[in-house]
């Protein structure tokens, strides 16, 4: 309606106070109500999840370009929320809902590798709390071969390794290893939320994963970002900032 558009860009602009609607006609009181109902700003929370052998810090170079943006993002440390509790996928996603759950408004969800997984069982769980999900390198299945490998790998590492993100070697390992058992492909065709599948150009070891995710859930858009590896935060911040931004601003998931 051309009225309630027109009261709606002044009241917007502040050239006029909104009218008390007890004083006017019903109709008249229901139109601008409406319109503010249809046009009220709705505040998301962005939050992005960093990877396995990462912590929050990873995303910094990420949320510089983001800012420019003027887009305000959270980037909880998960070895930190889950400092005093045992270190396992299962505590993990505990520790990480119940984190999500806290945010008083609805969730627009980036997550890197192991953050795409716990991004993942969150909104299987709790569709109604997410508004947008992205997933960057994230496993459609574990390869346990890899797994084993990696297991071999970071036992010969040095503590002092594992102390930079926050997490004892001994810990580190338990949740490596309970992360080997994950499904993670189970009820994908569930997630209707808009969502992009990401995967860095150099990241063969993944490429895979990610298309399979991205035939799997419904309507997901694909992107690859050039000149990186499966740490894409790091290997090409920019780049993923940009393509961020311009998914949330199409999706309009942010004023």
């Amino acid at each position: 309606m051309f009225l309630t558009d027109f009261l709606w860009n002044c009241l917007a602009a502040n050239r006029v106070r909104r009218p008390d609607n007890s004083s006017l006609p019903k109709k008249i009181a229901r139109a601008i109500k409406s319109a503010f109902d249809e046009r009220r700003v709705i505040k998301m929370i962005n939050i992005l999840v960093h990877g396995l052998g990462q912590d929050n810090h990873s995303w910094d170079n990420t949320n510089k370009y983001l800012r420019k943006n003027k887009i305000d993002v959270i980037c909880p440390n998960l070895f930190e929320i889950t400092k005093n509790t045992s270190k396992d996928y299962k505590m993990m996603y505990h520790t990480f809902s119940r984190f999500c759950n806290n945010q008083k408004e609805r969730l627009n969800l980036c997550g890197l590798s192991l953050g795409g997984v716990l991004v993942l069982d969150f909104v299987k769980e709790y569709p109604e709390k997410v508004n947008s999900i992205i997933l960057i390198g994230t496993p459609y299945k574990i390869p346990r071969g890899l797994c084993k490998l990696q297991n071999i790998v970071y036992h010969i590492m040095p503590k002092s390794a594992f102390e930079k993100i926050g997490c004892p070697k001994n810990e580190f390992i338990s949740l490596l290893h309970s992360l080997s058992n994950l499904n993670i492909s189970r009820e994908l065709d569930k997630i209707n939320c808009p969502s992009l599948i990401m995967c860095g150009a150099k990241d063969k070891v993944n490429m895979k994963n990610v298309k399979l995710l991205n035939n799997d859930i419904k309507n997901s858009k694909f992107k690859i970002i050039e000149n990186a590896g499966h740490e894409v935060n790091t290997d090409n911040p920019k780049e993923l900032a940009h393509a961020i931004y311009n998914f949330w601003k199409d999706k309009k998931c942010f004023a």
